[in-house]
């Protein structure tokens, strides 16, 4: 039997009955990796010795009837920004390649908790910015290695979109979570700003970095944010709100009130993006989903502010080590850095004065409907050349950033799904925005019951 593309709720199912081991899928698993991954570049270190230990260990618990849910005996991935106990964990950066944390971070744990069996780190990009220290190889997007694998979990998607892991964990601070699903078929979610704890995890921007799940399902990525999501005294700012349960997100959605801004959706949008979401509003229209015409705010502004925001919030991230070890940066990180240390107090409390009222209008909307459905990005897949042109074109930049940025500045959840694919046989990704993460996902599951775009795979 061929487990490498299974959805994680299938192999789950094979280990409670017992059909295969944990031992048997994680060993396959390494095999695929050693197979593969010298190309690939996804992952920045695997730890075979302790995942084949928590993989018996698994097998033992679950053969003494002692099942702990869904996650149990599965091999996943994190991005090497999660505080790992004993490994490294470097940030996709030079600065952190010797920190070995001395516990892990409560999103690990949990996974730990619920029997996850952790495979390794995740290639990223520098601190989780834009683009990948030079000393570090970026890791390939396997459905074509001259296409974008998007940024920053770019290990997290290369991996699970190429069946090197069964899902990962990842981060999303201006679209980080969001680009990679769409530019490798995956299936994604932001959760509400708070919902999963940050303790233990790498900072970009505080206040705009999100910790979520990237899988080749919705109900997969339900299933580990099911895991790790809930308050933590280690992160205060967690929302005090009980953990979401993943067999709420099944079901049908008859009266889902989808809201669509057809103005927003075409302007400048691609023609191939634009007839992915209009398949995706059929499909809705078809499962009973009541669409709503909706005008969303002006968001030109907002996706400005997010530049200035989060370098300065970068900035103080770095502040032990930026600038007294400049050197070591790579030379974007480096710049975004030097911006924030420029940006006035003034300034600031101007941004998050415009912050506040957009996160105060979207609000609104979102009392009107239940889902927004909006594009990933208005491009058409992109090359790494198409990418390469984008530092010299502020313009670009921020049309790129024009459906991600505001819901990492109003907190909101996103659930990003594959809902199409371009003429060069290139998966497009689609969002559905809201107010309440669950039933995000609950219409992406019924989403995905209807149609097989997140079935296909890249490689044998």
């Amino acid at each position: 039997m061929e487990l490498h593309y299974l959805e994680l709720m299938q192999i789950a199912d094979l280990l409670r009955r017992r059909d295969v081991t944990s031992v048997e899928v994680t060993r396959a698993q390494l095999d695929r990796i050693a197979r593969l991954d010298g190309h690939l570049a996804s992952y920045a270190r695997t730890m075979p010795d302790r995942a084949l230990g928590e993989a018996a260990t698994a097998d033992a618990e679950i053969a003494a009837g002692r099942y702990r849910g869904p996650l149990h005996g599965v091999p996943l991935g994190v991005k090497d920004l999660f505080w790992t106990k004993g490994v490294p964990a470097a940030a996709g950066t030079m600065i952190h390649r010797d920190f070995v944390p001395e516990e892990d971070a409560t999103v690990v744990a949990r996974l730990r908790e619920a029997g996850a069996i952790v495979l390794g780190k995740l290639e990223m990009t520098e601190g989780a910015y834009s683009d990948h220290h030079p000393a570090i190889t970026p890791p390939k997007n396997p459905w074509n290695a001259a296409y974008w694998t998007g940024i920053s979990s770019s290990g997290p998607a290369a991996a699970t979109a190429a069946g090197l892991c069964y899902g990962a964990l990842a981060s999303d601070t201006g679209g980080s979570i969001r680009w990679p699903c769409g530019a490798t078929g995956l299936t994604g979610i932001k959760p509400a700003w708070g919902r999963v704890s940050r303790f233990g995890v790498f900072e970009l921007a505080a206040s705009l970095d999100h910790v979520g799940p990237l899988a080749r399902s919705a109900a997969d990525a339900a299933a580990i944010l099911a895991a790790v999501a809930g308050p933590d005294d280690k992160d205060p700012t967690t929302l005090a709100e009980p953990r979401p349960d993943p067999v709420g997100s099944a079901g049908r959605i008859g009266g889902l009130r989808l809201g669509i801004d057809a103005e927003w959706n075409s302007a400048d949008v691609d023609p191939s993006v634009q007839r992915a979401l209009a398949g995706a509003e059929r499909v809705f229209r078809s499962l009973g989903a009541e669409i709503v015409p909706v005008s969303v705010p002006d968001v030109t502004q907002a996706v400005i502010d997010w530049g200035p925001a989060c370098a300065l919030e970068a900035a103080v991230a770095h502040r032990a080590t930026y600038p007294a070890r400049k050197s070591e940066y790579g030379p974007v990180l480096s710049s975004v850095l030097e911006a924030g240390r420029a940006v006035s107090a003034f300034d600031y409390q101007a941004i998050q004065l415009r912050r506040m009222a957009l996160r105060g209008c979207l609000s609104h909307l979102f009392r009107t409907i239940d889902a927004l459905l909006v594009p990933v990005q208005p491009f058409a897949p992109l090359t790494l050349a198409d990418i390469s042109t984008l530092g010299a074109q502020p313009d670009l930049i921020l049309k790129l950033q024009r459906y991600t940025a505001p819901f990492d500045l109003t907190g909101h959840p996103t659930v990003t799904l594959p809902g199409g694919f371009s003429e060069r046989d290139m998966p497009i990704g689609l969002q559905l925005a809201g107010r309440d993460d669950t039933m995000l996902v609950r219409a992406a599951v019924a989403f995905q019951q209807e149609t097989s775009w997140h079935k296909r795979h890249p490689l044998p």
